[in-house]
């Protein structure tokens, strides 16, 4: 029986982090573009640019990801360090105006807080 109850508590902690808005990458500090296939021809094209971070694409065309993570607009781009940090979304164009400038000086605000 504690098997049982430690076994349910340990996947419901698991659903509850990514539920939260918990960092989907192994890395802690996780750049991730959301985006539809439908959408594609918007995606930045910055993203493996970006310095001092993993980055991840992420297609919603199917699982949880746009319920797990709030996503209304894509693309939507989500910084993380363990939990969210900064999200940038497209406007009424399905395109992001945030550019590889603004999205680096988040990673970098994230490094310097640490000294």
């Amino acid at each position: 029986m504690a098997f049982k109850i430690s076994t349910l508590l340990s996947i419901t902690a698991l659903i509850m982090g990514v539920a939260f808005g918990q960092n989907p990458c192994d890395s802690d500090i996780c750049v991730v573009q959301f985006n539809a296939s439908w959408n594609g021809a918007n995606s930045i094209d910055y993203l493996e640019d970006l310095t001092d971070c993993k980055v991840m694409n992420v297609s919603i065309d199917s699982g949880t990801w746009q319920k797990e993570y709030g996503i209304v607009v894509v693309p939507t781009v989500i910084v993380f360090n363990g939990e969210e940090v900064e999200r940038f979304q497209a406007d009424l164009s399905f395109k992001i105006a945030a550019t590889r400038e603004d999205v680096q000086n988040i990673i970098d605000d994230i490094i310097y807080s640490d000294f």
